[in-house]
């Protein structure tokens, strides 16, 4: 039987193992060093913006007047004006500093207990959270000494250190939890230490060498802050799923009674393949991000692309060669206990799973449409899904600092912390008709050189008081000067991101489904198992969004992990679920249809084959989707409020898509449709089928690893 891509590169690994091995580590510690060396390029305001508002931040950036870190701090007092001695201190305390800029008299509260002070880091706003500590350390100097008064601080440069803190905190956490969990499971799964070892190294490896690399391309392409904290998440989980898989099946084979050689061949052709196609699936769904519009999606993208590719290629190259490197002594380092359950895990799985086929195959119409009756109950809240760029305050939680203080000054003084900011440009904004307009407005620094100016306009209304600004006041005031006028700032910048997202959502959309057919298409020869392929993760996505909605919208048990309700979905997590739910949802489909098809090819019916196919991938696919929901919902239990959505959201729709999906839904529509789920088009037909019989047993050649019998 001629061998598939996948068995050659198997082959050729296992005969080349030394070259395969050294290979790897040599290209892992080549792409960490030199990435490692050049640092990552974060995205600017205006990269990271869409609309009107990235126009406004392209503008400022263009003419050399990028923002300066705004600082607001109020200080309160029991009785009215009793702030105003902590403030003179205050303010004397923060120019000694030396980091600070436009320092403002304080602005009295309508009640007089509360007095507003605002200022700016010196340098560049990139750079201040990194210097705002001396200003940090004055005002809870003050605090400290004056107990009769209540100081609360928010802004760029404060907001900016509490974030990086946080993120480099929950960076380590998530690191050192999903690995121990990864590595117990595996530990479980296979009974042995090195088995278990062998997919984490792979996959760490892999996510090491994926750092540096994306490193090195966000000079060209720059990144948000979170995208290495998604990358690892991918590329971790997919890459211990896929090195299961292959494991998987080769001990399955030797424990058939095969030769280490022919074992080895066997997985490369079958669960090779099938990792070969998933593999491809993620990245070609990723992909679909760059239609987006926002360079957010296209920093995830290339992030996920990157780490899927190298994590596939390891699987498929380094794997196999480990394995004949290594032959019987894969299962050194036997845990007695664990050992029995790791032999036996896969029988019981298969037992387990057929005996849940046995009435799902019996009556299939039933058990499908109950499964695609829980999948919609989960999906309803989802109707009511309200989406927006959730700013830092709802980041972290109603009872942090930081949202503490955001609300006691948002409160007291509207539209405080997140005024709007106009950028007026005009060839001449000394003109006339241009200063006359500009003199409506309060808050206005002009800069004559580049011919723009910029206003500040209190929002206190949100969203609201935007549309106003933007299709009343700016209009009237500028419509016939010639200058042109746009808005920025926290709720312009929300606002425009949801528009453009709502604007790309389609396209992604088109996308992925229809390279998901074709793919699906060119893989099975069927038309059948391809839209099938598409509806089953449509169920699994919508189900997802239902749960994200419920928990993080309405705070519906969002108390058991830690969390609360925001009132709104992040803006970007839809999407982003979307596209990776599509491409995760692979990982299992390709496989478990894949031994399916084996075995129908074989001359099974198709009931039999679905009932052998799903049996044999049992323990596997258990085994990855455990480690998945694992890693997943290990980014649920960390501080911010969109890393809690997207672990909960992929967690969710992992779990549904190895239970009700695959074991239920699946087996129960491809049951119902029969000799149907092969039907090929016409013109495929000429094209020689997806082979995905076993390898035909070979004489044994040249040994390829310790433990082979001649």
């Amino acid at each position: 039987m001629r061998r598939n891509l996948a068995a050659r590169i198997g082959v050729w690994s296992a005969h080349h193992r030394k070259t395969a091995i050294f290979g790897w580590l040599l290209f892992v510690v080549l792409a960490a060093g030199i990435g490692g060396a050049s640092g990552m390029v974060e995205m600017t305001d205006a990269e990271n913006g869409a609309g009107d508002s990235a126009r406004a931040e392209q503008i400022l950036s263009d003419a050399g007047l990028g923002h300066r870190a705004g600082e607001l701090v109020m200080v309160s007092a029991a009785e009215p004006d009793g702030w105003r001695t902590a403030a003179r201190e205050l303010t004397a305390a923060l120019d000694r500093t030396g980091e600070v800029t436009g320092l403002a008299d304080p602005v009295r509260s309508e009640d007089g207990k509360d007095a507003l002070i605002t200022f700016e880091m010196k340098g560049d706003a990139g750079t201040a959270s990194d210097r705002v500590q001396p200003v940090l350390d004055a005002v809870a100097g003050v605090e400290e000494k004056r107990p009769d008064v209540t100081i609360h601080q928010f802004g760029d440069a404060s907001a900016g250190k509490w974030l990086g803190d946080l993120l480099s905190e929950d960076f380590k956490k998530a690191e050192f939890t999903a690995v121990p969990l990864a590595l117990g499971i595996l530990l479980v799964a296979f009974g042995a230490v090195v088995a278990a070892l062998l997919p984490v190294g792979l996959a760490l490896t892999a996510c090491m060498a994926a750092f540096g690399l994306l490193s090195l391309a966000s000079h060209q392409l720059h990144l948000f802050q979170t995208t290495y904290s998604v990358m690892f998440l991918m590329g971790f989980a997919v890459g211990v799923d896929y090195c299961l898989f292959y494991l998987r099946r080769e001990r399955d084979e030797r424990a058939a009674g095969r030769d280490a050689e022919t074992a080895l061949r066997i997985a490369a052709a079958t669960s090779g393949r099938a990792v070969l196609v998933s593999g491809l699936t993620v990245m070609v769904a990723m992909a679909g991000m760059f239609l987006s519009g926002l360079m957010l999606f296209k920093g995830f993208a290339l992030a996920t692309i990157i780490v899927v590719l190298i994590a596939m290629l390891g699987s498929v190259t380094v794997l196999p060669a480990l394995l004949s490197w290594l032959g019987d002594r894969v299962d050194a380092g036997r845990v007695p206990l664990l050992n029995r359950r790791g032999k036996r895990g896969g029988k019981q799985s298969g037992r387990l799973a057929g005996r849940l086929l046995r009435p799902v195959l019996r009556s299939p119409k039933f058990f499908a449409a109950a499964s695609v009756a829980v999948l919609l109950a989960l999906a309803v809240p989802a109707i009511g899904m309200k989406t927006e760029s959730l700013g830092l305050e709802k980041q972290f939680g109603s009872d942090s600092a930081l949202s503490v203080a955001y609300r006691h000054i948002s409160d007291t003084f509207p539209g405080g912390p997140a005024p709007a900011q106009v950028v007026v440009e005009a060839d001449d904004i000394t003109a006339p008709a241009v200063r006359k307009a500009l003199a409506g407005f309060d808050h206005v620094t002009v800069h004559r050189a580049q011919n723009v100016a910029e206003i500040e306009v209190p929002l206190p209304d949100g969203k609201d008081g935007l549309a106003e600004l933007r299709e009343e006041r700016l209009p009237a005031a500028f419509g016939s000067t010639g200058a042109r006028a746009y808005v920025t700032g926290e709720v312009a910048g929300s606002v425009d991101f949801n528009d453009q997202l709502k604007r790309g959502i389609a396209p992604v959309f088109l996308f992925i489904t229809a390279v998901t057919f074709l793919l699906m298409l060119f893989c099975f020869r069927s038309y059948v198992i391809a839209v099938t392929s598409i509806l089953l993760n449509l169920l699994s996505v919508a189900a997802a969004y239902g749960v994200m909605t419920a928990v993080f919208q309405h705070g519906w048990g969002a108390g058991l992990i830690g969390s609360e309700g925001v009132g709104a979905v992040e803006a970007w997590m839809p999407l982003f679920v979307l596209v990776v739910l599509f491409g995760l949802s692979m990982d299992y489909h390709v496989f478990v249809v894949s031994r399916i098809r084996e075995a129908h090819g074989r001359g099974l019916s198709t009931p039999a084959a679905i009932d052998e196919g799903i049996r044999r991938t049992a323990g596997a696919v258990t085994g990855a989707a455990v480690i998945m929901v694992a890693v997943f919902s290990v980014f649920a239990t960390l501080s911010m409020q969109d890393m809690q959505q997207m672990g909960v959201g992929l967690a969710v729709a992992v779990l549904l898509d190895a239970t009700i999906v695959r074991m239920v839904l699946l087996p129960s529509v491809m049951a119902m449709l029969g000799e149907r789920n092969w039907r090929t088009p016409r013109g495929l037909g000429r094209l020689r089928a997806m082979d995905h019989g076993e390898p035909e047993p070979a004489a044994p050649a040249t040994p390829v690893g310790p433990g082979v019998r001649g």
